[in-house]
């Protein structure tokens, strides 16, 4: 199985987010069904969020590196 990118995991986690929103609790014949718990999935996104804002700082274009060059001797 490969690793998915933090922002692969944040998109997962919005949508579980949206569902719990949507129907937090599935009932049919035979019991119900809890999705998610809502506290649990927001702590999962704030620290995907920090995470993902981290890596776009450091490695996609969030600092730039300067370069001096010397005279030609």
């Amino acid at each position: 199985m490969a690793l998915k990118t933090t922002l692969e995991q944040l998109e997962e986690v919005q949508a579980a987010i949206t569902a719990c929103l949507t129907s937090q609790e599935l009932r049919g014949p035979h019991g119900s069904v809890v999705r998610a718990q809502l506290d649990a999935l927001q702590r999962r996104e704030e620290k995907l969020l920090a995470r993902y804002t981290e890596e776009q700082a450091s490695g996609a274009g969030g600092f730039m590196n300067k370069v001096e060059f010397g005279r030609p001797s």
